[in-house]
């Protein structure tokens, strides 16, 4: 059994029924909102110091890299601790050449909406780049010609359909292949590397929205899932790998707790509390509920023209979740370049609600998601369309849909 299932395990069956006790003796919707900003605490004065992979690597283990010609794959989040890209401090090291730059879903610049397929020309001042989500997702011996390392720094968000660590496990497949070593440069998980959440992945729904047997929150870093990607054997062949962790960063911590500055790994991931309720919400994509792209609060706004938000967010807070309370929120998505280009109920008006986060550690994220989509679906079984495909990908199995189309209770639905 993994490090990863252990951990998931625990969480479900030790303190899962602890934290329900606890919540037999929940207080109002109201009650909850005061407390929470009368007990909300300062603001850390003092940030825990963190070096990423990047800087240590250029720092204190440049021999890694000398004399190499070098593939980097990595996009707009890959900077070093003063925001400087990495791939501009890598050319400007004099025995170091970087041939080929392999950017991710969303683009190098971060400039692409979810889907959108990206393939570039040449870019004044860099090195050839090569899009792996345009006509190909995985690098071929020609894109490698002349390549000696292949090192990947991407800012990740620790869920499991995020797809740069897809991507992450088809150029490791590739390395492999070609007799190339990978070398990744850590990062934080964002929303805590001691948190795990959601059902693992069953290997019969694997796609580039879920790569690997691994719950949808699935905790660690991208550093620590390559090294279990080796070990557990989810890619063939195998590459030789090497990490290069970071120095400061704490399990526990958050992002906004440490000294990086934030960048938004993807164009609908604004902040840090969008991160936190993305892995619940993105089951949403597999339906005709707005997600809340095309608006400034994506993952956190979430409604259709026929939903009564006040009666959503009603049955929502009755669940007596811990760390959140629901509002009734109406909103208009409308196009955004580079973010939502033809969101769903384009310039429609649509009701629904707004996810207030009260308590962080205490947060569910895949439990809100999942209760949001069985409150709306019991609310509007005519209204509502749920593509199976999409949701059983999302979700890692068809548990979740099988569960929703049998009319299982609330209860059942949180057994995963």
């Amino acid at each position: 059994m993994t490090l990863y299932l252990k951990i998931f395990f625990y969480l479900c069956f030790i303190l899962l029924p602890i934290n329900c006790q606890q919540n037999k003796k929940s207080i109002g919707i109201h009650q909850t909102q005061s407390m929470y900003f009368q007990n909300k605490r300062n603001p850390i004065s003092e940030k825990i110091i963190v070096l990423n992979g990047i800087d240590v690597l250029l720092e204190k283990k440049l021999h890694f890299i000398q004399s190499r010609k070098i593939a980097l794959v990595t996009n707009h989040s890959g900077v070093d601790k003063n925001s400087v890209p990495n791939y501009k401090r890598l050319m400007e090291i004099d025995d170091v050449e970087l041939k080929v730059i392999f950017s991710p879903e969303h683009g190098l610049f971060g400039e692409s909406e979810a889907g959108e397929k990206i393939n570039y020309t040449d870019i004044e001042k860099l090195p050839k780049v090569i899009s792996l989500y345009g006509g190909t997702r995985k690098p071929n011996a020609e894109m490698l010609e002349g390549v000696n390392l292949i090192i990947y720094d991407i800012q990740d968000i620790g869920a499991r359909f995020y797809t740069y660590i897809s991507t992450l496990g088809l150029v490791m497949e590739t390395g492999a292949e070609l007799g190339i070593p990978i070398l990744v440069l850590d990062r934080p998980n964002p929303i805590r590397g001691d948190i795990i959440q959601g059902p693992v992945l069953d290997l019969a729904y694997k796609s580039f929205v879920g790569h690997y047997p691994i719950p949808t929150r699935y905790g660690g870093t991208v550093g620590e899932l390559a090294v279990e990607i080796l070990k557990n054997k989810w890619i063939s062949p195998l590459p030789e790998l090497e990490i290069i962790k970071m120095e400061g960063w704490q399990p526990n911590a958050w992002f906004d707790q440490t000294d990086l500055p934030w960048i938004p790994p993807s164009p609908n991931i604004p902040d840090l509390k969008t991160a936190i309720i993305y892995p619940g919400m993105c089951i949403f994509e597999a339906t005709n509920v707005s997600e809340g792209r095309g608006t400034p609060n994506p993952f956190k706004w979430i409604g259709a023209p026929w939903i009564n938000g006040k009666k959503l967010s009603q049955a929502l807070n009755n669940f007596k979740l811990p760390g959140v309370v629901f509002v009734p929120k109406t909103f208009r998505p409308q196009t955004i370049k580079g973010k939502s280009e033809n969101p769903k109920f384009k310039d429609q008006k649509c009701n629904g609600i707004e996810v207030w986060i009260t308590d962080r550690n205490e947060y569910k994220s895949i439990d809100v998601g999942v209760l949001t989509l069985f409150s709306i679906h019991n609310m509007y079984p005519n209204k509502i369309n749920i593509k199976e495909s999409g949701l059983n990908r999302l979700w890692g199995s068809n548990d979740l849909y099988k569960k929703l189309m049998r009319g299982v209770t609330a209860d059942d639905i949180l057994k995963y």
